[in-house]
């Protein structure tokens, strides 16, 4: 069997608007292997939740339309499914956690029902069978049986999420699709639901890709990521790939603009600039008007997505084997990497002290 549950290759979504073509996807290239855990990160208009939808085929069309790459699930092309057989996948062997609980739940319905809902469209049970497993779905995310006549509106924000979860959960889905399933919640309640899906993936066996802005639930809940920027992934590999030997600056600026508690600093280091028009894209290398090392050949050729040591790519010109950034102001961490002594990087500061072997 082959060890990727799903491999997308060189997936383009695209946007037709009074505007013009809008390219929100431009050639993704994603694997990701049983029981992994993946954090696709990047800023807001990147290309994340558009990919996660094409995943499913949920891109609405008009306007949105998928014109090429495939995507592999279980070594199947979902691309030539049938919108009958897409229906069976969905909520059956991949479902997704969307971002606004409320949008996701319908408000006349019960909780309850409305995950019963989910298990009798994927499996042949009666309502009242479908109905016990609905309970017992939510007793699995923390919420009493009792409560499962309750309407979405009499739920908060992180009780709504425990329900979309039981929801996404229910039907045992070999892959789940969690678009900034803690976005809303406090902090405390965020850590709960954090904790509860990491244990319910493992009690499954499911595979997962976690959608988020926040590098410390990335660090805390994945073990593979890949960076996005403009509608391509920029960066992948290990979690201490990308944390600690860093490749790319996009990446590095997103480490670098994240406060620390442990190093005292006047000024946040953000990202200059927005991200780009994705229907107006830059030529060559799309970060290169807004990245400190870009020369004159980012603005022209568009780099490839280039293998910089085993399983870590990257997408820029400058980046060096093995160490990451490979610039002449970073020549004291190429010295340290190859002694394996610990290698200054802002993602050091979230992983911890120890630097990676």
């Amino acid at each position: 069997m082959n060890d990727y549950i799903l491999e997308i290759r060189d997936l383009a979504i695209h946007f037709y608007t009074d505007d013009g073509d809008v390219a929100a996807v431009g050639g993704v290239d994603l694997k990701l292997e049983r029981g992994d855990t993946l954090g696709l990160v990047g800023e807001t208009g990147a290309g994340k939740t558009t990919t996660a939808k094409g995943i499913l085929r949920l891109i609405p069309n008009p306007p949105g339309k998928i014109i090429s790459g495939e995507i592999l699930y279980n070594g199947e092309d979902l691309l030539k499914k049938s919108e009958k057989e897409m229906q069976k996948i969905r909520g059956g062997q991949i479902s997704m956690i969307f971002q606004d609980p409320m949008t996701a739940l319908n408000p006349v319905l019960r909780a309850d029902e409305q995950i019963a809902e989910v298990i009798r469209l994927h499996s042949k049970c009666s309502k009242s069978e479908s109905l016990t497993r609905a309970l017992e779905m939510l007793e699995k995310v923390g919420i009493p049986a009792s409560r499962g006549k309750d309407f979405p509106h009499q739920f908060s924000g992180g009780m709504k999420q425990r329900v979309v979860i039981a929801m996404a959960l229910a039907c045992n889905p070999k892959l789940l699709l969690a678009d900034e399933p803690t976005t809303a919640l406090d902090v405390t309640i965020q850590a709960q639901v954090l904790d509860m899906m990491k244990g319910l993936k493992e009690e499954f066996g499911t595979s997962m890709i976690l959608i988020t802005h926040d590098l410390g639930v990335v660090a805390e809940t994945c073990n593979k990521v890949a960076v996005m920027y403009a509608g391509k992934i920029v960066e992948s590999g290990t979690i201490e790939d990308i944390f600690r030997r860093t490749a790319h600056p996009y990446t590095k600026g997103l480490f670098n603009s994240l406060p620390s508690l442990d190093k005292k600093i006047h000024r946040l280091q953000p990202i200059r600039g927005l991200m780009p028009d994705p229907a107006n894209l830059p030529t060559g290398c799309a970060f290169h008007p807004r990245c400190p090392y870009a020369d004159a050949s980012c603005a022209q050729n568009a780099p490839e997505f280039r293998e910089v040591e085993p399983g870590h790519f990257c997408r820029c010109s400058h980046a060096g084997k093995g160490l990451g950034l490979y610039f002449p102001d970073e020549a004291v961490n190429e010295n340290a990497y190859k002694k394996g002594l610990p290698v200054s990087n802002p993602g050091n500061d979230i992983l911890g002290k120890e630097a990676a072997p």
